[in-house]
């Protein structure tokens, strides 16, 4: 049974537990094969090389945007690599071959980055097409790297695994990114070899242009996308849970087990990504079943999200939500009976770039909901000219999401939960198919009124 497999950022720091529970577990010679493996960075390096995912912190990618020495930078990250290569030197990685190889890659891209940087200053060119490249070519070093390291591990264990280096260092022909991975597993004989392929692909799209962070499981979809496997794995280091173990504690809550594409992308619209949206509507289309898996327990199947999943029994999978959101209100007394208001409001945000995912709306305002990392001073002032009032808090959202949720009282019941537990709700929605039902929160009451959803709806 041929699989595609991603291994993530945190799992692959772990790569002894990823050798044990995930190459090893339960097989031996001839079962080891039929599995393309995408890796992600080992945990930390596309910080270093781009900016830090959470706080922002920057990384050798600001000091080439605002055009500062970054050779330095690049000095300090093959230090950084080569002591990461010294950690798994005791699995059996070969340190010397390990270390010529990440210094010799990163000095081919500090070349590339050099002609970059020179055609940036002559001022003939727009800045952002130089900075995009940049970015591109930075981001593809911490898989290359990722995924030279574990082929090499792998390699000396006797294990035949073949590296797929999709970052195109070496190759200047101009394949899409669909182009380049046709070609680079076109001549593999997957039943005599585990396959470890970078989460990066070069394109002449730009897989971050598009994608930005989340471009190596658009990787991992578009493999599985081209070589049909019977199932496409993602490794996590935790399981798909019916609410935040950290939150509601290991014991009040368990994994999924079974849900469908359609939950999957109301996760990913408030954060909780089982799978970037963006990579989950291939393997959709293409009716490839997805599993998410711990780590860490190699032993439970996970969760499996397929197509056409309804839950057999009405009730919720999964209590998430977010405390990283503004709410917008539009207030103009003119609103009421005036065709094309939301219209009007709509072109705004979309003039502004931004996407929203909560809205209510009443006979003379509309409240959005965005994320508040989208909220700008342009949007507020562009909302101000337009309308008579307009006013802005930060909140959380929580929601309620299944496959199989439409039942009489489960919105009663979940308002009686939050109001018990002294949570007031600012605003409240859910769409016809009640796939996903939505309470707007005080944003200091979003950790208890998950605690009180999951204990209500228990």
């Amino acid at each position: 049974m041929l699989t595609v497999e991603k291994i993530g950022g945190t799992s692959m720091s772990a790569l002894g537990d990823v050798i044990k529970n995930i190459i090893q577990y339960n097989r031996i010679g001839s079962e080891l094969y039929n599995r393309i493996f995408v890796v992600s960075a080992f945990s930390g390096v596309t910080n270093l090389l781009l900016e830090n995912k959470k706080t922002g912190a920057p990384g050798v990618y600001h000091l080439i945007a605002k055009h500062q020495d970054f050779k330095i930078a690049l000095e300090e990250l093959i230090v950084k690599l080569k002591e990461l290569n010294k950690q798994y030197e005791p699995l059996g990685l070969d340190l010397n071959t390990a270390n010529n190889f990440i210094e010799g890659h990163v000095r081919h891209a500090e070349g590339f980055l050099e002609n970059l940087t020179g055609i940036l200053a002559s001022g003939y060119v727009s800045t952002e097409g130089i900075l995009q490249a940049a970015r591109e070519i930075l981001a593809s070093i911490g898989e290359t790297h990722s995924a030279f390291a574990f082929t090499n591990i792998l390699q000396n264990m006797g294990i035949n695994a073949t590296l797929v280096d999709l970052s195109g260092f070496h190759d200047h022909e101009p394949y899409t990114i669909d182009q380049r991975i046709k070609q680079a597993f076109k001549d593999i004989d997957f039943a005599n070899t585990i396959c470890i392929a970078t989460g990066y692909t070069k394109g002449t799209e730009g897989i971050m242009r598009e994608f930005d962070r989340g471009y190596s499981e658009v990787t991992f979809s578009k493999i599985a996308v081209a070589v049909q496997p019977q199932e496409a794995i993602i490794h996590k280091e935790y399981h798909l849970c019916s609410a935040d173990p950290v939150l509601v504690g290991v014991h009040n809550c368990s994994p999924v087990g079974f849900t469908n594409y359609d939950v999957a992308d109301q996760l990913a619209d408030v954060g909780m990504e089982a799978i970037h949206p963006k990579a989950s509507k291939p393997l959709e289309i293409n009716n490839i079943n997805l599993r998410i898996k711990n780590t860490f327990e190699p032993e439970h199947p996970g969760t499996l999200i397929t197509r056409e999943y309804i839950s057999p029994e009405k009730k919720v999978e999964v209590i998430t939500g977010t405390n990283k959101l503004v709410m917008v209100d539009i207030y103009d007394p003119l609103m009421v009976g005036n065709v094309g208001t939301d219209l009007h409001i709509m072109q705004i945000f979309a003039n502004n770039s931004v996407s929203y995912n909560f809205k209510a709306t009443s006979a003379n305002s509309i409240s959005i909901v965005i994320w508040e990392k989208d909220y700008t001073d342009k949007l507020f002032q562009d909302l101000q000219t337009n309308f008579e009032k307009v006013t802005v808090e930060k909140v959380a959202i929580v929601c309620l999401i299944g496959s199989n949720m439409d039942q009489p009282g489960l919105l009663a019941r979940a308002a009686n939960a939050l109001a018990q537990d002294g949570i007031n709700i600012k605003s409240a929605g859910f769409a016809l198919r009640q796939v996903n039902i939505q309470f707007l929160v005080n944003r200091e009451d979003f950790d208890n009124a998950v605690i009180a959803l999951n204990k209500g709806m228990a």
